[in-house]
């Protein structure tokens, strides 16, 4: 199926929430960021946080919807739909289009009572991904990192408990666009705690499939890899100091990989205004180690206005960057 398919399965999914009645609440958020820094290994200014052909984070236009529909007995269902319109800088070197359609959250989540059933492009049930509200940030989850995918096409089951929650999904493999072929992702995840209320949240994951080899919008290859992931994470909150730990083992194309992630950051200032935050990784494979370290300021200068900036250095790929971004979130009235 072509790219255009995912934005075109996108606008659907808007114009049936724009055009049903009025039962519900409607927000729509527009977007700005402004992206920029320089690459030690690139040698030159990049308009980008991690790499061309990724999805986040590059100057982009946005809008994020959220329609809640309502009954009698209250909320009946949410579709959420999110999209970009990013800027690449140097479309040439990757074979990319100088102004990407990027779309993030583009589901309809129904609410049956024993769970809730989304169906269309959210999270894979995987690891500590999965509750990191991460569309806007610099420093990444995993799913960044090519284990799983920040989104992907597909269907789902959640339960929230008052012991934690409960989460399966089974996605096409293909990421952001979607493409049809003989691949897909089936995912679970199961938690203990729920992180509002009692400060820690412990989560266990499986993964399972053969997905595409595609970097955010970008398919590098025809290959399919085969995935098989199983992650142990770990949040815990103190006053304004939080903790995040995942540790994922696995194969990806048969090869094994151990993965340790920490990510710590402190809330400084009235309501954290300031938030300042540390994030090593270290990955192991049977041919090499790797060590990448994130360093990570976040200033929210108003309601609307966000300042950030991330230093990271990567030992893989000997690469030093230094990203600002200026960020822009407002909610607007239909």
């Amino acid at each position: 199926m072509p790219r255009r398919t995912a934005p075109a399965l996108g606008l659907a999914i808007l114009a049936i929430g724009v055009g049903t009645g009025s039962a519900g609440t409607r927000l729509l958020f527009f977007e700005f960021q402004a992206v920029g820094g320089y690459s030690t290994a690139a040698k030159e200014i990049v308009a980008y946080s991690i790499a061309q052909p990724e999805a986040m984070q590059k100057p982009s236009l946005g809008f994020d919807l959220v329609q809640r529909f309502s009954g009698k007995s209250g909320d009946v269902a949410i579709l959420a739909v999110e999209g970009r319109i990013a800027w690449n800088a140097q479309p040439q070197e990757e074979g990319l289009r100088t102004f990407d359609p990027q779309l993030y959250n583009a589901y309809l989540r129904l609410k049956l009572g024993f769970a809730d059933c989304w169906v269309g492009h959210d999270k894979p049930r995987l690891g500590l991904a999965l509750p990191l509200d991460n569309h806007a940030e610099l420093l990444q989850p995993l799913s960044m990192y090519g284990y799983g995918f920040d989104r992907d096409w597909g269907f789902g089951l959640d339960r929230d408990t008052a012991w934690g929650g409960v989460g399966v999904s089974l996605t096409a493999g293909s990421g952001m666009a979607l493409r049809l072929k003989n691949t897909y992702l089936a995912a679970a995840r199961i938690s203990r705690g729920v992180l509002s209320q009692d400060n820690y949240s412990l989560g266990f994951s499986l993964a399972y499939g053969r997905v595409q080899d595609v970097m955010g919008n970008t398919l590098l290859s025809d290959a399919v890899v085969d995935l098989k992931l199983a992650s142990l994470d770990f949040s815990w909150v103190r006053n304004n100091w939080e903790n995040r730990f995942e540790m994922l083992g696995g194969s990806r194309d048969g090869l094994g990989e151990f993965v340790l992630f920490w990510r710590t950051g402190i809330g400084l200032f009235g309501e954290n205004r300031l938030k300042l935050e540390a994030q090593p990784i270290l990955k192991l494979t049977r041919e090499s180690t790797s060590f990448e370290l994130g360093l990570g300021a976040t200033s929210l200068l108003s309601a609307d206005w966000t300042l950030r900036a991330m230093t990271i250095y990567n030992t893989e790929a000997k690469d030093l960057r230094f990203v600002l971004q200026v960020y822009f979130y407002k909610n607007t009235r239909l």
